[in-house]
């Protein structure tokens, strides 16, 4: 069924996907030109009942906006289906509650008004529906620490000495912030003066991205036309930048991990080495994503669920199920989440427990080495860097001779997966 059948949806890769543009005068309130929303589903009978329920909400949220209504309707939030992102449903509670408690007006905008902090908190309600949840986070942290700083001045008084004041003061933090409560939803100036107590600072490669999102930030600014230019363009980031690639797990040290059996997390590992899975990836999987291709066995659907979403489009694949996790699977739940008791967090913090115990303690060593591990075998064997790339869900995929194949190519067969899969060999 084409996707042209489902009024605003459309398929993209395997899963159906909604976009209806709101009217100009409910777009400039809102702050966003459409309502966007994955149906999570590839189904197309689903979609359309999906699509439905969205259209309702849309409409609900219009006739809203319009009638100068300060919150959505109850039916957008407690009426919502388990499927829906909270988030995308309530449309950040109709923006604040439309900042103002007066009846809504149409007047053109009125510009370089803005504080700081309102500008920040329209941008940040706008990504929240745009980013996945861990996406967002990191953004909002960003823009929270340069709020808390410059929070209560004009947008338009912001100077290039105001740049140069909040990198110095960045460089200043600890790593360790955000550890604990104490230490959750510090200002600038407070989390300064806290990382005083200790000796080390965050890196290179963090204050850049805190820098960059904040820039980003103030580059939106523009584009909304609350700033002429972005003051920051001619403040240099001076610092360091070093990289520090994950570490890819030698045989002997596979050996080590798998010879323990890790009661918690030693099933989830052996997933993870003969998959090229994420650990968010295998943790969210369901018995459901266990599908089977007639003599070519059983395939892992790795596609967003009600257990997470996926890191980006293109992790959205199938991936065979190598023969030594047969009886692995067998002994998971029959129904619902393959393992109910883990999350991302759990798996990442046992496995460094079992370094430690292990001695294995060498820089960069981590859980989402098995990937790496994963994708090494594969490259040892001769596979493709392309073919390994539709495997492990990576975005930009290219041929020996440069051609990316998402533009090219609809991908790989099923059978030539089975083949790349049944190459991989756990050392003996």
């Amino acid at each position: 069924m084409s996707s042209a059948r489902i009024r605003y949806a459309y398929l993209k890769g395997q899963t159906w996907l909604y976009r209806r543009n709101y009217p100009k005068e409910v777009a400039a309130l809102l702050g966003q030109q459409a309502l966007k929303q994955s149906l999570k589903t590839s189904d197309a009978k689903v979609a359309r009942q999906r699509a439905a329920e969205v259209n309702t909400r849309y409409e609900s949220t219009v006739e809203q906006v319009l009638s100068g209504a300060q919150s959505l309707p109850k039916l957008a939030t407690s009426g919502a289906s388990d499927w829906s992102t909270p988030s995308e449903v309530a449309l950040a509670r109709l923006r604040a509650t439309l900042q103002h408690s007066e009846p809504v007006r149409y007047q053109v905008k009125v510009r370089s008004r803005l504080t700081v902090d309102q500008a920040a908190q329209q941008y940040l309600v706008l990504r929240q529906n745009e980013l996945r949840p861990s996406g967002f986070k990191s953004v909002r942290y960003s823009v929270d620490l340069f709020r808390s700083l410059y929070g209560a001045q004009k947008l338009i008084e912001l100077t290039r000495d105001e740049g140069r004041v909040f990198l110095s003061m960045i460089a200043q933090l600890s790593p360790n912030l955000g550890k604990s409560e104490r230490t959750r939803g510090l200002s600038l100036p407070a989390a300064v003066d806290w990382s005083k107590s200790s000796a080390t600072r965050i890196t290179g490669r963090t204050q850049r991205r805190i820098w960059s999102q904040v820039n980003h930030w103030l580059g939106w600014c523009v584009y909304e036309g609350e700033l002429e230019v972005n003051p920051f363009t001619s403040v240099r980031f001076e610092a360091k930048v070093r990289h520090h690639p994950y570490a890819i797990p030698s045989d002997k040290e596979v050996k080590q991990l798998l010879g323990l059996n890790d009661p918690e997390i030693g099933k989830v590992l052996l997933v993870c080495l003969l998959s090229g899975m994420r650990s968010g990836e295998a943790a969210g999987l369901l018995r459901e994503d266990l599908v089977v291709k007639g003599n070519l066995g059983h395939f892992f659907h790795v596609r967003p669920n009600r257990l997470r979403q996926l890191k980006t489009d293109a992790a959205e694949r199938m991936v065979p199920v190598h023969s030594v996790l047969d009886t692995v699977l067998s002994g998971l739940p029959t129904s619902g989440p393959l393992f109910p008791d883990l999350t991302v967090n759990d798996i990442t913090k046992r496995f460094a427990q079992i370094r430690r115990a292990l001695g294995l303690e060498r820089p960069g060593l981590v859980f989402h080495s098995t990937r790496k591990w994963f994708i090494t075998q594969c490259e040892r064997t001769g596979v493709p860097e392309h073919f390994t790339a539709s495997l492990v869900g990576h975005k930009s995929a290219r041929s020996e001779n440069g051609i990316t194949y998402s533009i090219y190519s609809s991908g790989i067969s099923d059978e030539q997966k089975r083949d790349i899969i049944d190459q991989i060999r756990l050392p003996t």
